[in-house]
């Protein structure tokens, strides 16, 4: 490996694992679409825990549920062919057929590039896994909630629903990420400088996504309005 390679590499795993340091700061300083929606999921909860008629509660959660059953099938079937690619044979004569690979590279260096690959995507194949699992401990709430409960009450029981909420969808948005440093590592293939770039691309976007997109803006005034209602929550 090249000192680009190794540089590049370390950036990676700076980026991969202080993600969520830079979400927190995000979060301090201008406010990130991740934290807005704890807020919001709160509200959710709360909201259910009042409400006679859940139906429409275990319907969006029901939906939640099949998009992260959805990305984790796709995790899954993503995992298994890129493992065929590793350790289905002349692996390295094929790159080297396709342009990918320069001739006389390494076969273990090439090997390595798709294995970090298969463990982005396996890291959130177990990411969505465990949404999943929380997300029907979740359903599970929703369906024990008594009803008429004291107001008091129902806002402990919400409160409880939502710090069983709150991670399972947090579990989904890393598994979506691991999508990003997935195509980041990827781009391995084609040298050190492209993964580099690749790397601080999607920690950007991913950044820019979390704070400054329109999603998040308008979550951010919907988080507003929500507290202004109803106090602070």
């Amino acid at each position: 490996m090249t000192p680009l390679d190794w540089a590049a590499l370390a950036a990676f795993v700076v980026c991969w694992f202080g993600y969520e340091r830079i979400l927190r700061r995000l979060s301090h300083r201008s406010g990130a679409l991740v934290t807005d929606m704890t807020i919001v999921r709160l509200a959710w909860m709360r909201a259910m825990a009042r409400r006679e008629l859940r139906l429409m509660d275990s319907q969006l959660l029901g939906h939640t549920i099949n998009s992260a059953s959805f990305f984790g099938s796709a995790n899954l079937i993503l995992i298994a062919a890129v493992a065929g690619a590793l350790f289905g044979g002349e692996v390295l004569r094929s790159g080297v057929e396709l342009g990918i690979v320069p001739r006389g590279a390494s076969t273990v260096m090439f090997e390595g590039k798709l294995a970090l690959v298969i463990v982005c995507l396996a890291r959130g194949f177990l990411n969505f896994i465990w949404s999943i699992r929380q997300l029907n401990y979740t359903l599970a709430l929703m369906g024990a909630a008594p009803e008429g409960l004291a107001p008091e009450k129902a806002d402990a029981f919400a409160e409880a629903a939502a710090t069983v909420l709150n991670p399972a969808l947090s579990a989904f948005s890393q598994g979506v990420r691991g999508y990003y440093f997935a195509l980041a590592a990827a781009a391995w293939l084609f040298g050190p400088a492209y993964f580099l770039t690749a790397t601080l691309g999607a920690v950007a976007l991913l950044a820019w996504r979390q704070s400054q997109s329109p999603a998040a803006l308008g979550v951010r005034k919907a988080r507003g309005l929500l507290e202004s209602h109803s106090g602070t929550i």
